[in-house]
């Protein structure tokens, strides 16, 4: 049965979409892939006869209506995503629409960019007695952010954080994140364009980060990166301690 597949392609490296991803797409005969985020290289497991569309260019009801039709001539549909699609993939007002006209559909999930900013920097982003929460999100722009997830409120909090499209506020984010408390020393980090081949990293602090950012040129396409963790220096997990006995030692 013919059905619509989305697809986490990865944070840019096309080795990082995972294997049932890159099987979705070579038995989908419409490809609807987004832009200049999915790396062209994941096209060549397309079949020689796929149709493929490039989202950067349609709006919300010309993909629906791609996906319609290929549907209806019995074709499945990739749809691929940048990084995974339950992180601001705008997944959830496709599968609305194919609700509403009732065409079946699959989530592969895929590689975010923070999993592969925190590969690029060699860190753990959960040290232990240094930082047991990651928290996700973005400053405020055109998308609102709910009251309750202001930076003001967030950075109240303790943790590691990772802000995505956000990286041309960084002094805003650092100004909050000092007011509530956080030492200007704290570690932070941007990654730009995270495993792809021009992928670039700076490293910093809250108050030192924001000019290396503007001298870099970087104002998009980046993730922000703020905690202890960044420092590397916690105390050894009790997972592999020769002293600790459990049952579940992977």
């Amino acid at each position: 049965m013919s059905k619509v597949y989305f697809i986490g392609a990865g944070p840019g490296d096309p080795e990082l979409i995972t294997l049932k991803g890159i099987n979705a797409v070579k038995k989908c005969e419409t490809v609807i892939y987004a832009g200049s985020l999915v790396s062209k290289d994941i096209l060549t497991h397309c079949t020689e006869t796929a149709e493929i569309h490039n989202s950067a260019s349609m709006n919300l009801d010309e993909i629906i209506n791609v996906m319609q039709k290929s549907v209806a001539e019995g074709k499945s549909v990739a749809r691929l995503h940048t990084g995974d699609p339950s992180l601001y993939g705008a997944v959830n007002e496709q599968m609305l629409e194919l609700d509403r006209i009732g065409i079946e559909y699959e989530i592969i999930p895929g590689v975010t960019a923070l999993f592969a900013s925190a590969a690029a920097l060699r860190t753990e982003l959960t040290l232990p007695e240094i930082s047991q929460t990651v928290i996700i999100s973005r400053i405020e722009g055109r998308t609102p952010v709910p009251a309750d997830e202001s930076i003001e409120k967030l950075s109240a909090h303790g943790g590691t954080f990772a802000f995505y499209l956000s990286v041309d506020r960084f002094g805003d984010i650092a100004d909050s994140f000092i007011k509530n408390g956080w030492s200007s020393d704290t570690p932070a980090a941007v990654v730009y364009r995270a495993s792809w081949d021009d992928e670039s990293i700076l490293k910093g602090t809250l108050s030192n980060l924001e000019n290396k950012i503007k001298e870099s040129g970087i104002n998009k396409h980046a993730l922000v990166l703020i905690g202890k963790a960044l420092d590397g220096k916690g105390a050894y997990s009790k997972l592999y301690d020769k002293d600790f006995s459990h049952g579940t030692r992977p």
